[in-house]
């Protein structure tokens, strides 16, 4: 069952999924409880048999717990899978510490990936955002130098501002930018958007339900214990104006009998040929909504409607990224 168009990962990049499949929440989430695996491998199966290659992770998603069980997952099925690994946060008993970017640091990094997924070569190897402690040239020209390894295939970057990723360019030519982007996110249609377009980069687009904020699903207050509280869109006022703006995405899907998830991947896949959007999945129930979501077309009258509500700045308390 073959059913997912392709788009290029930058100008002289791969062929992968305009689909693609986040399994971050196939692990434990910083110290969180770790999702049923049989499942996991499950969703990925799935995906696989659909036509979703493109595969994403982190080797600290869950301590490498991740790596291996996408390793489990694609065992026989290799060929099948493009996988995208990002390195260099650095985590201690759940808690994020910061980022180890050193060349020596990263030789050390792909090894264990590479062990952990049981493979030869990463597909796509990106950091998970860049380090101002260590120069650009450093970081990208340590990737490249595993390009002729033969231990990565395409160098990726992640959560950088544009004069990053012209930098990184010119040391070798990237293939994808890995952002958040969403209805509710569009900061990066300011610089870093254009900048990618410019330079013939893919950009391969997570959180674009901005943390489940355009599900339709959320309700003013969150309960005590819900971790999106430590976010300042999804406080006291913020929250209720924020879900102001949801209910006119509801009303969308409601008229185009989808859902409000639906709608947002749907608003992602419509901003170019050159974005994938990046979505989180870790059961098989929910990959027929998210495909379907891939079909969806919008009539001009409702992409204005979209693009006015949730204008640069119409969400209320910064990008869910920020505390």
């Amino acid at each position: 069952m073959k059913n997912i168009t392709k788009v290029q990962l930058g100008q002289n990049g791969p062929f992968v999924s305009k689909l693609g499949l986040g399994c971050m929440r196939m692990s434990s989430v910083w110290g969180g409880s770790t999702p049923d695996e049989t499942e996991s491998i499950a969703t990925i199966h799935d995906a696989l048999d659909r036509g979703i290659n493109f595969l994403n992770t982190g080797d600290f998603y869950g301590a490498g717990h991740n790596e291996m069980l996408i390793g489990k997952a694609i065992k026989g099925r290799r060929d099948d899978a493009f996988i995208s690994v990002k390195f260099g946060a650095i985590f201690h008993n759940g808690q994020w510490l910061g980022m180890d970017l050193r060349p020596i640091a990263i030789k050390n990094f792909i090894n264990y990936s590479l062990a952990r997924l049981g493979i030869d070569t990463i597909d796509l190897y990106q950091p998970s955002r860049m380090d101002n402690s260590v120069p650009v040239e450093d970081i990208i020209g340590t990737v490249a130098d595993l390009i002729k390894e033969g231990k990565v295939r395409y160098i990726g970057v992640s959560e950088i501002t544009a004069d990053q990723l012209r930098k990184a360019n010119d040391i070798h030519p990237i293939s994808a930018l890995e952002i958040g982007y969403s209805l509710a996110d569009r900061q990066i249609e300011s610089e870093l958007l254009p900048t990618a377009r410019e330079l013939g980069v893919g950009i391969v687009a997570f959180a674009n339900t901005a943390e489940g904020l355009l599900t339709g699903e959320l309700k003013a207050p969150l309960a005590e214990n819900d971790y999106r509280n430590h976010f300042a869109r999804f406080q006291g006022e913020n929250l209720i104006h924020n879900l102001e703006k949801v209910d006119v995405l509801k009303q969308v899907a409601s008229r185009k009998g989808c859902t409000p998830t639906q709608v947002a991947i749907a608003w992602v896949k419509e901003q170019g040929d050159q974005i994938m959007p990046l979505v989180s999945m870790s059961r098989r129930s929910r990959l027929p909504e998210n495909i379907a979501a891939m079909d969806i077309e919008f009539t001009t009258e409702e992409m204005n409607t979209l693009n006015t509500t949730f204008a640069i700045g119409a969400i209320l308390g910064g990008t869910y990224l920020q505390r």
